[in-house]
């Protein structure tokens, strides 16, 4: 089968197709000949050996979504017959042809979503509804979602509008991206490249803002927590702006009845399954029936990814970008 793996860090070049033999899988797992593969903006990071979490081990082939097509099972699977149509969320060695997962990390895929689309109901669709979920979004909250045109944000700013949320503003750095987050049915989009970004957000807000969803990073935190109304909750995903410096936030920032929450997929499913469970029946549901659409921006060929990854440092991209074989 094709692999695309890097044997060193660097620029999208370093990406290279390889034959590989059928990943082995045992009596819990799934064997899955993939369609379509989610492309991360971590896949990025991790090329070039700036993930805030670390480096990988070289050679490295990224973990992400998968969608496709059951070919085996291990004898101690139960409902997954060869031939079911799957997404598998964070899939090991997932830029290949096959992939092998644990039967827990797969989940059939509802007719009516194509492959491309279904590859966000796996991670990507799980993150964004656990950070609402983590957030508490309750009805007539305003709630703000940075980078809402990106694959996280653009679920993020639908679903919070399903959970009850009775304004969202979102933020992004071009005109187009504002557009689109507009036609997800946001509130207002605010340009972050401007000075007074922030201004312009509690303006939108009315004042204070109850949730704020950042997996940005870096500096912004200070300010997103002085955002916050009176109970406030900022939640923190990630370093997808590149700042690795630690911010120092003022206690005294947090004395207005604010919060800051430090959000981990593993840390979730760990000590909140329940809540997990009911975020990806939540996602299942809000995607079927139309009221989360997800935005797939380009589909480009598993021997391209050099191509993804190009198209997300351009910043450009609205939606995922989807591999696919």
């Amino acid at each position: 089968m094709r692999i695309v793996r890097y044997h060193a860090f660097g620029d999208p070049d370093v990406l290279r197709t390889e034959e590989a033999d059928l990943p082995a899988y045992g009596p819990q797992d799934v064997l899955v000949r993939a369609t379509a593969i989610g492309v991360d903006h971590a896949d990025v990071q991790r090329r070039r050996g700036t993930f805030p979490l670390g480096a990988p081990t070289l050679p490295h082939c990224p973990s992400t979504d998968v969608v496709g097509t059951v070919v085996a099972t291990g004898d101690d699977v139960q409902g997954l017959a060869p031939g079911t149509r799957v997404v598998v969320w964070k899939a090991r060695d997932a830029y290949a042809d096959y992939v092998a997962a644990p039967a827990s990390r797969v989940l059939p895929v509802p007719d009516g979503i194509d492959d491309a689309e279904a590859t966000l109901l796996g991670s990507t669709g799980r993150v964004a509804l656990n950070l609402l979920r983590t957030a508490a979004v309750a009805a007539g909250d305003t709630v703000l979602v940075h980078a809402g045109a990106g694959a996280v944000g653009h679920i993020a700013v639908q679903a919070a509008r399903r959970l009850g949320a009775a304004r969202v503003i979102a933020t992004a750095g071009s005109a187009s991206k504002r557009d689109f987050i507009l036609s997800l049915g946001a509130d207002h989009a605010v340009d972050y490249t401007a000075p007074d970004w922030p201004e312009r957000v509690t303006e939108a807000a009315g004042g204070g803002v109850d949730v704020i969803l950042d997996g940005i990073g870096g500096k912004q935190l200070v300010t997103d927590v002085r955002l916050l109304a009176p109970y406030g909750r900022l939640v923190v995903f990630g370093g997808s702006g590149g700042d690795t410096a630690q911010p120092d936030l003022p206690v005294l920032d947090l004395l207005g009845m604010r919060s800051v929450i430090g959000f981990s997929m593993p840390a979730v499913l760990e000590h909140r399954p329940r809540q997990a469970q009911q975020a990806v029946r939540d996602l299942v549901r809000m995607v079927t029936d139309g009221s989360v659409r997800p935005a797939i921006h380009a589909r480009i060929p598993l021997t391209e990814a050099a191509r993804a990854h190009e198209l997300l440092e351009q910043r450009r991209t609205t939606g995922r970008v989807v591999l696919v074989t």
